[in-house]
């Protein structure tokens, strides 16, 4: 592929690797391959509104790279949605299961829509026909699509549904993420954020952010939606305060903690920065970097912290529970300060990791007790955090790198064990 076929934030993942490599002696073939996705569709749903008048959205389904196994990654519904995006992605998703070891390559899906400009019965057949256009692309044994960001259990609920009508049969596991009466795993809604917050607990004492008698441990959480959510009360249980929080509508900074009913009820109202009370204010969604705190969680969209504002962060730990939230630019900015950055494709992997324990569970018919769930999360966490931070010991590198090199590591070898013969599956 011609380097003018890849958009921007492809070309800036595409940068990770070419970070990662220098410190691997990899034959040629590995960068060739990893140099592009081999196959993204693109296809217009047509639907039916409740008016009677009809609608097309756009939607792609990229699969990156399966060389370690079937592609996986999630369909996000947002009106911003571009194919360079679906491709960026898919190929985070494809270092994400090789740093944890899942048997995955990586894939992503979306659909260009405002979901909340739709109506419940709109949606699931916009749902629906996501499907019908890709039913010859995904499959238990080929790509595995799951929730990200605007979709959930009840969409991923209607995928299983219609892929079961289109091959005549039930087949639960060609997705993950679906509500546990239709074969969902226990220990699913949080997993992202649960991972992340047993990574940082696991490595606490190595980022200097342990639990110390009379010391306060204050977080900023960037984007209160599914997984910030989660991480905010995760940290709040384990001892930290959350001293500012933003969504796409608004943002509050609140020194003395905030009171997360109350934050529920005003994002129910039309965002957080309707959030009112004792020492709470309302502030620009830039202004939460700047807060005094130890931890800052981007847990938002791509490239949230960038040139323009990563000035501003003074938390010395960054935890990514979104995907690919720093820029390149902003990623040396932070690391010339001695900034840590705990990197996407290791901090927010919980949720493709519990997506594969559903897929596990479908497949043998067996199903696990949450608590099961969480032991398995939180060594797999744990045992890829010890990994990783081994290398940044040993190679005196950044935490993402050595994440980076950790996950080609894993690919490299399964692309050698497949041999040099012409293989046309790419």
């Amino acid at each position: 592929m011609l380097d003018d076929e890849r958009g921007p934030l492809l070309r800036q993942a595409l940068s990770r690797l070419d970070a990662a490599a220098a410190y691997l002696d990899l034959d040629q073939d590995v960068a060739e391959k990893l140099g592009a996705p081999r196959e993204t569709l693109k296809a217009r749903l047509l639907i039916r509104m409740d008016d009677g008048s009809r609608r097309a959205f756009t939607a792609w389904r990229c699969r990156y790279d399966d060389t370690r196994g079937p592609t996986k990654g999630g369909i996000r519904y947002h009106p911003a949605s571009t194919m360079d995006e679906v491709e960026a992605l898919a190929f985070w998703m494809t270092f994400k299961c090789a740093v944890m070891n899942l048997p995955y390559g990586g894939g992503k899906g979306a659909i260009r829509v405002d979901p909340h400009g739709l109506s419940r019965a709109e949606l699931e057949r916009l749902s629906r026909a996501y499907v019908q256009a890709f039913a010859g692309v995904i499959g238990p044994e080929r790509d595995i699509p799951a929730p990200d960001v605007y979709t959930d259990a009840m969409v991923m609920g209607w995928m299983a549904d219609e892929y079961g009508s289109l091959t005549g049969a039930p087949a639960p596991a060609v997705v993950t993420g679906k509500p546990v009466a239709l074969g969902g795993s226990l220990g699913r809604g949080d997993a992202t954020a649960r991972g992340g917050w047993y990574l940082l607990r696991h490595l606490a004492a190595r980022l200097g952010v342990e639990d110390q008698p009379g010391r306060v441990r204050r977080a900023i959480v960037q984007g209160y939606g599914n997984a910030g959510r989660h991480m905010a009360r995760l940290l709040a249980s384990d001892g930290w305060t959350i001293v500012g929080v933003s969504d796409s509508r608004g943002a509050v900074a609140a020194p003395g903690g905030i009171d997360f009913d109350a934050l529920d009820a005003a994002k129910a109202r039309g965002g957080v920065g309707l959030l009112e009370g004792p020492g709470v204010r309302r502030v620009d969604p830039d202004e939460i970097l700047a807060l005094d705190a130890e931890l800052l969680v981007p847990a938002a969209l791509e490239e949230m912290i960038h040139a323009g504002n990563v000035h501003l962060i003074t938390a010395p730990v960054v935890l990514e529970l979104a995907n690919g939230p720093v820029t390149p630019e902003a990623d040396e900015v932070l690391t010339a300060r001695g900034i840590t950055v705990l990197p996407d494709i290791l901090a927010n992997a919980g949720g493709v990791t519990v997506s594969y324990f559903e897929w596990v569970q479908n497949r043998q018919g067996w199903y696990w007790g949450e608590a099961e769930v969480h032991e398995r999360l939180k060594a797999a966490m744990e045992r890829e955090g010890d990994a990783i931070g081994d290398r940044v010991a040993a190679l005196g590198i950044d935490w993402r790198t050595a994440a980076y090199v950790h996950g080609l590591a894993r690919l490299a070898d399964a692309i050698a064990a497949h041999g040099t013969q012409t293989d046309f599956r790419g």
